[in-house]
């Protein structure tokens, strides 16, 4: 069981109940134990409602809810907590990886403008690794593989090739845009965009 203490179930919310964060369980008991945060008790989307931590360990735990087991007996896992004191939504940049240059490039080929399924695309250093290039977002564009294969070592200018844009970091979203729901918790939906 506490296995489930470090798994990454809880959806934190702003005071105006917008996503900002996921937590483990065991962060999500020390902010509402010290009062940082409450749990939603939440039974359909009809019933919402926040639950201080000194109520919350007397609940009883409902079929189907993790829970943990301390001398006291079981204490049901929330999977919302709202951080009382907190307003803002952060911003981020989505995590630099293949699948958000493809993204960020509409999955097309950046030298000639055709769209790419996912597996007929790589992702091309504008200025090789062999040259000094780095894994940035700004030298780093997606490319059909036969073109990027053509291009190899060299710039495109020297392989024949031309950028259609220039590749630029994407602007910061809200957090809220990149939360995912990895575990399925059916209570998040009623706060993500998914």
């Amino acid at each position: 069981m506490s296995d489930i203490l470090n798994k990454t179930i809880v959806l934190v919310l702003n005071r105006n109940w917008q996503a900002i964060n996921i937590r483990t369980p065991q962060d999500a008991f020390c902010q509402m134990a010290t009062n940082v945060a409450t749990a939603l008790d939440i039974e359909g989307e009809s019933h919402i409602r926040p639950v201080t931590w000194d109520e919350w360990i007397t609940l009883p735990v409902r079929e189907g809810d993790y829970a943990v087991r301390t001398a006291r007996g079981a204490i049901r896992v929330p999977t919302v907590i709202v951080a009382v004191n907190f307003a803002k939504v952060p911003k981020k940049r989505p995590k630099l990886c293949s699948k958000t240059i493809r993204e960020r490039d509409g999955n097309r080929c950046q030298y000639t403008g055709k769209l790419l399924k996912p597996d007929e695309g790589s992702l091309d250093h504008v200025l090789p690794r062999s040259r000094g290039g780095k894994d940035e977002w700004e030298n780093l564009v997606w490319s059909s593989k036969d073109v990027n294969t053509r291009k190899g070592n060299r710039l495109p200018h020297e392989a024949g090739l031309k950028l259609l844009s220039v590749p630029r970091a994407p602007k910061e979203l809200p957090v809220t845009a990149l939360i995912r729901n990895a575990h399925g918790v059916a209570e998040w939906k009623l706060f993500l965009n998914e």
